[in-house]
């Protein structure tokens, strides 16, 4: 290595690492470096712009907790998570969006109909639809695991030292025998993406807003089927044509619709509706 310059070093990095040739993780990892390095050298790297990088990310980590994940965040805002979902989504499936950065893996089974808005003021909304199959086979028991911000636009699980309960509105939901999913809560409004870290000073520096159209989160999962975390977003509000996250897709629009002739959808509700969103989901099989 004692004749290693800076046109060599790539080669000489990808030699070092002794993978199993023909892998997927040599396939990852020599391009990575590849595409690392010629970045280097295209723009010149000085030590100090080099240096902020390295810096950057470990700001990310410092802030970085449990239940708040800055480096999705910088994935979700240099459309990083956006470009694997729509890479990743099956033929005739719904379409992924963003996982964000405050899915909690163990939240509560509800029952059909139940309200997940606990207690909070807002817009009631019936959201319903089916789980079916790419063929519109309905999938009995298909899981639905939802998450929201509230009529404020905030999370709970940001305001737990406020005292409040980091599982509100959120539900695990199992699709009935006609693999229909119904359920209230509270509209969520628009909200910016945290703002306080590493990723909000650099949407500050690249005169960025921060600002996510109103939504709802879901991974849907069913036995034999693929998974998809996505989002529903309402038609016509704030911010649906420029997410900083560049989660939106056309698919995933939904209207908002005033609650009329709720009884005839045959629902066991707790609360009256004040309004009413239908999406169905499309699993694709497994493989």
């Amino acid at each position: 290595m004692r004749d290693i310059n800076q046109f060599t070093i790539t080669e000489a990095v990808k030699q070092s690492f002794k993978t199993e040739p023909g892998s997927r993780f040599e396939q990852l990892l020599r391009g990575l470096i590849d595409h690392l390095h010629d970045y280097t050298r295209e723009h010149n790297l000085t030590h100090e712009e080099w240096i902020g990088v390295l810096n950057f990310l470990y700001d990310c980590g410092q802030i970085s907790t449990p239940e708040r994940h800055e480096f999705i965040l910088l994935s979700d805002v240099l459309g990083f998570s956006a470009l694997v979902d729509m890479i990743n989504t099956k033929g005739g499936a719904t379409e992924g969006s963003n996982l964000g950065p405050f899915y909690l893996d163990n939240a509560p089974r509800k029952a059909l109909g139940s309200d997940i808005s606990d207690g909070r003021d807002g817009v009631t909304v019936l959201v319903h639809g089916k789980v079916t199959d790419s063929l519109h086979n309905p999938l009995p028991g298909a899981i639905l695991d939802t998450w929201q911000a509230d009529a404020a636009g905030t999370y709970p699980i940001q305001e737990q030292d406020q005292g409040q309960d980091k599982f509100d509105l959120r539900g695990v939901f199992e699709a009935d025998a006609n693999g229909r999913y119904y359920y209230t809560t509270v509209l969520p409004k628009p909200y910016t993406v945290p703002y306080d870290g590493p990723v909000g000073r650099l949407l500050r520096a690249g005169n960025r807003h921060a600002w996510r159209p109103l939504h709802l989160h879901y991974i849907v999962r069913a036995p034999g089927m693929s998974s998809i975390t996505t989002e529903v977003f309402m038609e016509n509000t704030e911010y649906i044509d420029n997410d900083a996250v560049f989660g939106v897709r056309r698919s995933l629009i939904a209207k908002l619709k005033p609650a009329k002739d709720v009884e005839a959808l045959g629902y066991k509700l707790d609360k009256k509706p004040d309004a009413i969103c239908e999406f169905d989901f499309v699993l694709a099989p497994e493989g």
